[in-house]
């Protein structure tokens, strides 16, 4: 499967949409994991199998698969935090900031300095960095317990952090990897809210979810992955119908 042929991915008839400058390729990826079966043995097993798309400005996408499909691995690649074993992914300058209940704080530091350092991970310079510190406080509610060691944190509060820091912070892409059914039911509501502004004003996102209907009110592109592999990418509700009728 050939990056320059990305129609190759989609469904009989379908084309994906291209909004703006091309700010990520993924070309021809695979990933592959060693786990342990014994003390003596390991076992091969491949995450992602040859997958490629592209990643434009403006975009919102969603990616849908079942538990084990690939789906988080996909997010870390696109983030740079791990390195295809096949392929490669070129970023063409794009900052990136990943949305992950496990990725992304150092647990025995405080909020504020996790806030500081992810920050400075995205480009911004100290000063304008500290000018945003407290809106970003402000949107998390977290308050008081800021200044507490991250390990402290419940998900709930993790995620609300974290999100916090990406919405205020605005990187180019967005990656939401399952974090926006954390927390509690005002704050999910707001989170929901600040996305669909950010689609809104073409932020470009990058969204996993297990549920049908939050990649249809987000997201203009869906990609489908079936156990590392892309089996759609393309219009929202034709891949969404397909996979609905294969998994559901």
């Amino acid at each position: 499967m050939k990056i320059e042929n990305t129609e190759s991915v989609c469904l009989a008839g379908e084309k994906e949409k291209r909004k703006g400058k091309l700010l990520i390729s993924i070309r021809n990826v695979g990933v592959i994991y060693n786990r342990n079966r014994s003390i003596f043995k390991k076992k091969r097993f491949e995450a992602l199998k040859d997958v490629s798309f592209d990643i434009f400005s403006g975009e919102s996408i969603g990616v849908i698969g079942r538990n084990g499909a690939g789906k988080s691995t996909l997010m870390t690649l696109i983030s740079g935090i791990i390195k295809p074993d096949r392929g490669e992914v070129i970023n063409y300058g794009a900052s990136v900031s990943l949305l992950a209940l496990q990725a992304g704080f150092m647990n025995e530091l405080s909020g504020r300095d996790n806030m500081v350092l992810s920050g400075l991970a995205l480009g911004f310079p100290k000063k304008k960095l500290e000018e945003k510190l407290d809106e970003i406080i402000s949107f998390s509610g977290i308050g008081g317990r800021i200044d507490d060691a991250v390990r402290t944190y419940s998900a709930g509060m993790r995620a609300r952090l974290g999100f916090s820091i990406a919405h205020i912070l605005n990187p180019d892409i967005l990656l939401v990897d399952e974090t926006l059914g954390v927390g509690d039911r005002a704050f999910r509501q707001k989170s929901a809210n600040a996305m669909r502004e950010k689609i809104k004003s073409e932020q470009t996102v990058v969204l996993v979810s297990h549920n049908s209907n939050t990649i249809r009110d987000l997201c203009d592109r869906a990609v489908w992955l079936e156990k590392g592999i892309v089996m759609a990418s393309g219009e929202v509700d034709t891949v969404l119908k397909a996979y609905e009728k294969k998994v559901l």
